[in-house]
């Protein structure tokens, strides 16, 4: 008969077995490739001795292909909740030692569990992917296992924030759930996803291209969207995750944390005042005007790399968390293309789902041109910005800094789709179009002299935030130098705002 004490060496014995994972060769192999272990991970990401693991003793329960002899307690992914900054997460991490990470129905089940908790306690999810993809000796099931998560992401989408990262391979079938959660970070030398490996790309289309060019961190991060952020190794990925984590909400019930501030509400900048060139084809940077407004001028950037003509991310304003979206005039003039506005309108249905304001900062020529756009579907991308835009009913602030031309001044949280405070700088330029473009229009037999003299009169009648001022499209011009305080006295106006769309199912935004 077993005393106690032998009870509780057994019990030892598991723990020791479980946290060793597939074993001390595969760990050091993890260690050589410059990736971190699951429980490393983890252990990194969540506050000291916070982690509380479930379902820490799982075996898988297959005989086939000889696995009845080889099974890892665990089975391949450590699940459980801890604290970041002292608030409640759910966290899962799929250990690569153990059948390098290969998702099993037993640990999907395991992935499964830890989401609905989330969903059911109101806490975020974040989910630290490293695996090989479906376990090739259960078939049928892994492939299950995969749908079963797929319908809860889509379930928590909106409810909770869903934080994806992307620690080594992911591949197939399991690149589906980080797509679908809200935000992905990457490694740049460690990390990969793709539908389809370089091998199958050749044998199909001939294609010579290497894991890295094909779904790097690099790739997803510049050329294809997929990511949102990308770091040098293991431990800066979680890092920026915890550091994106104290702008969100824990929930959608809930505002977003509020931090002491010191920074003054009324601090003026007088570099402001000179940011925005008198030339108006002289591009300038729009995040010096984030940087300077933000508190302590710390902006958190999101997809900094993709998309450039536009910039989205969270600051600060008098302690509570904002979302920024702002035309970037020292990229493609701050033009809105396809990828600007899948970008943009993408954070903004995120923002408004988890009760961020926004503030959008105005310097758009219009839509770029083109047969390039126009054969990709302009039309129905750039509707999807406007469509978040209007959708969203949290606090919206716009201010227009130079020019808002066309339907992209619409597009770009206008009056007329529901901004709550316009404002703009004297130097804002809200018309149709360029004067040079309206001139060619409006005056096609002009000889050249006649010409310019129409373009300064054009100039003086639009080339100015006066007329929408007047109509009561704009609520105020304001000096540059105060714009800190007059965007935090807006946004302190609305803070208690209340308003809900007419009822239905879902919106049919434009895909």
């Amino acid at each position: 008969m077993l005393t106690n004490e032998d009870k509780y060496k057994i019990l030892e014995e598991k723990n020791r077995l479980a946290e060793l994972g597939g074993g001390q060769n595969r760990i050091d192999k993890q260690h050589e490739s410059g990736r971190l272990t699951a429980r490393e991970r983890i252990d990194i990401l969540l506050d000291p001795d916070s982690f509380v693991e479930l379902d820490k003793y799982v075996v898988h329960n297959i005989s086939d292909f000889g696995m009845a002899e080889s099974k890892f307690l665990g089975d391949g992914v450590v699940t459980g909740y801890g604290n970041i900054d002292g608030r409640m997460v759910y966290v899962f991490a799929q250990d690569f030692t153990v059948f390098g990470g290969s998702l099993s129905i037993t640990n999907a089940n395991k992935i499964v569990k830890i989401t609905k908790l989330a969903m059911k306690n109101g806490a975020p999810l974040i989910g630290l992917n490293d695996s090989g993809g479906a376990r090739i000796q259960e078939g049928v099931q892994s492939l299950a296992g995969y749908a079963d998560i797929f319908l809860l992401n889509v379930k928590a989408s909106g409810v909770i924030p869903q934080i994806s990262a992307i620690l080594g391979p992911c591949a197939g079938g399991a690149v589906y759930s980080p797509a679908l959660t809200d935000f992905i970070f990457m490694v740049k030398e460690t990390s990969y996803m793709f539908v389809t490996g370089p091998d199958v790309v050749k044998s199909v289309t001939h294609e010579e291209v290497t894991k890295k060019e094909l779904g790097g961190a690099v790739t997803h991060n510049t050329k294809s969207g997929v990511a949102h952020f990308m770091s040098e190794n293991d431990e800066q990925s979680i890092m920026t995750i915890r550091e994106m984590m104290s702008f969100l909400p824990s929930n959608n019930m809930e505002d977003p944390p509020i931090k002491p501030n010191i920074d003054p509400i009324d601090r003026k900048d007088e570099a402001l005042m000179k940011l925005v060139p008198e030339d108006p084809n002289k591009p300038y940077d729009i995040k010096e005007l984030i940087n300077s407004v933000c508190d302590n001028h710390y902006f958190f950037e999101v997809q900094e790399h993709y998309a450039q003509n536009i910039v989205i991310g969270f600051g600060r304003m008098n302690g509570r968390p904002v979302g920024f979206v702002a035309n970037q005039p020292a990229f493609f003039a701050g033009v809105l293309d396809i990828n600007s506005s899948t970008k943009a309108a993408r954070f903004v249905r995120f923002c408004d789902a988890f009760n961020i304001p926004i503030i959008t900062l105005v310097d758009v020529p219009g839509f770029l041109p083109g047969t390039d756009q126009e054969f990709g579907g302009i039309i129905k991308h750039g509707a999807k910005l406007l469509y978040a835009f209007s959708e969203a009913t949290v606090p919206k602030i716009t201010l227009i800094t130079r020019k808002a031309y066309g339907g992209a001044y619409d597009v770009m949280s206008s009056k007329h789709i529901g901004a709550d405070v316009n404002l703009a700088y004297p130097s804002a330029e809200i018309a149709v179009m360029g004067a040079d473009g309206a001139v060619n229009i409006l005056y096609r037999n002009l000889n050249d002299e006649d010409k310019l003299k129409a373009v300064e009169e054009y100039k003086e009648a639009f080339a100015n935030p006066y007329r929408a001022a007047e109509l009561g499209y704009i609520d105020e011009i304001i000096y540059p130098r105060n714009t800190r305080k007059r965007l935090i006295e807006a946004l302190e106006m609305t803070k208690n705002k209340s308003e809900v769309n007419p009822p239905k199912k879902h919106g049919n935004i434009p895909l």
